[in-house]
């Protein structure tokens, strides 16, 4: 018998409303730079993590956005409260200057064009608490990813299931205004297989139509990619910072293997390297990138399951070292992390995967001082972390659990330990 695992994972969850998130002013010992026995801490790290509520497509026990405090020491993170007057934010991310969150409700009934919605916050520099500012709609069903662009001006949003990508204009208070453009890109069927799928892969990523999985920025900020994994194509545009208008790049999209379904992205520093993550065949394409013109031209592909691995997967998540010496991959169903070593020229090297301990990994990230990589689990209800060796790029389990309803991001923020002095970083 045949089983297809759906990019989509279904559960069931609760939901609550509230409007204003308040935190206690201190919580000893939580700082982004661990301190000495007796050295009084001058910073606080605040974790954000979002998930699938019960209200959405997806569903899932998440709650909202849970707001944790990181004990720089241990890795620890210990619950402070969670802002539940909101569904399904299963992508968040903060503004450039650290003063604003924006989420995005993974939902296709916010408004009567069946669109999902993304929700601003004011982020309280003295305690990390969250007041919510506006929501408005997305401009398509089920939107997957979000960010904002490094001026500040614009959060952009990619709607899965809709097959649009909208561009949504920053007012000076951090809230959400018009939006400025709406895309919908189009492209012939693709296969439900990747041509070079793992061994006794049975999970599809669906390629009916366009399905816009991420969108952001390169370093520069001045071209806009985007991931569509319905069409296996990654697509590069220009934008106008005085309208938010987007316009094709000279080059303005490079075909993936047929199938693959890229999904993330990931961009060096200097911005002239770029790494594509496909979340069908599990693959990871080192790419060269032209910031003069955009134009994406791929080098070496690698898998992120080792060569014995036998069974479904599905990539999911990418995320480079602090000093870009390696980069780390999440495989959901296969539940493991493959770390990589990236050499002088970018190109990668597999040297270590470990089990993540849970169940369907999904979004990863580093801790302010990269000393800690977190996984958030979706199916498992849960966050593991993972000590980093900073010399091998190696990590090893803390065995310690964090229980959040159906995770599937993170955002790290630092905060003064001392409420008077409110600069965020």
């Amino acid at each position: 018998m045949t089983h297809s695992f759906s990019r989509r994972i279904f559960g069931l969850g609760s939901f609550a409303g509230a409007l204003t998130v308040a935190l206690p002013a201190q919580a000893a010992d939580d700082t982004a730079k661990a301190p000495s026995q007796d050295e009084k801490p001058t910073r606080r790290t605040i974790c954000y993590i979002g998930g699938y509520t019960k209200h959405g497509p997806p569903g899932g026990n998440g709650e909202g956005i849970s707001v944790f405090e990181m004990n720089q020491k241990t890795g620890v993170l210990t619950n402070l409260t969670t802002f539940t007057d909101i569904a399904s934010p299963s992508y968040i991310t903060l503004s450039p200057d650290r003063r604003f969150l924006y989420a995005l409700s993974e939902i296709n009934d916010f408004d009567t064009s069946h669109s999902g919605s993304v929700t601003a916050f004011l982020v309280d520099q003295a305690t990390g608490g969250l007041k919510k500012l506006n929501t408005v709609a997305s401009g398509g069903a089920d939107p997957a990813h979000l960010s904002v662009h490094p001026s500040g001006r614009f959060v952009m949003v990619a709607n899965y299931t809709g097959g649009t990508i909208g561009i949504l204009h920053v007012l000076a208070d951090g809230s959400l205004g018009r939006m400025t453009d709406l895309i919908h890109n189009s492209g012939p069927r693709m296969p439900d297989r990747a041509a070079d799928n793992p061994p006794g892969n049975f999970a599809v990523s669906d390629h009916s139509s366009a399905h816009p999985h991420m969108i952001k920025t390169d370093p520069s900020g001045k071209f806009v990619l985007v991931m569509d994994a319905g069409l296996d194509r990654v697509y590069v545009w220009t934008i106008n910072l005085e309208t938010g208008k987007l316009s094709p790049a000279a080059v303005p999209f490079t075909t993936m293997t047929p199938g693959s379904a890229p999904r993330h992205y990931v961009f060096g520093s200097e911005g002239k390297k770029i790494y594509l993550l496909c979340e069908q065949d599990s693959k990871v394409v080192v790419a060269d990138f032209d910031p003069q013109t955009g134009k994406i031209s791929p080098q070496q592909t690698v898998s992120s399951v080792t060569a014995h691995f036998r069974g479904s997967t599905l990539a999911a998540g990418i995320l480079l070292s602090p000093d870009e010496r390696f980069l780390y991959v999440s495989n959901r169903l296969g539940d493991s992390l493959a770390v990589f070593q990236v050499s002088k020229d970018g190109s990668l090297t597999l040297v270590d995967e470990i089990w993540t301990h849970a169940d369907y990994g999904r979004s990863l990230m580093f801790d302010p001082s990269g000393s800690y990589l977190y996984v958030a689990n979706q199916r498992s209800d849960s966050i593991t972390s993972f000590r980093v060796d900073k010399t091998t790029g190696k990590i090893s389990f803390t065995w310690d659990f964090t229980p959040v309803g159906s995770p599937t991001c993170f955002e790290f923020m630092t905060i003064a330990a001392d409420p008077t002095d409110v600069s965020p970083s």
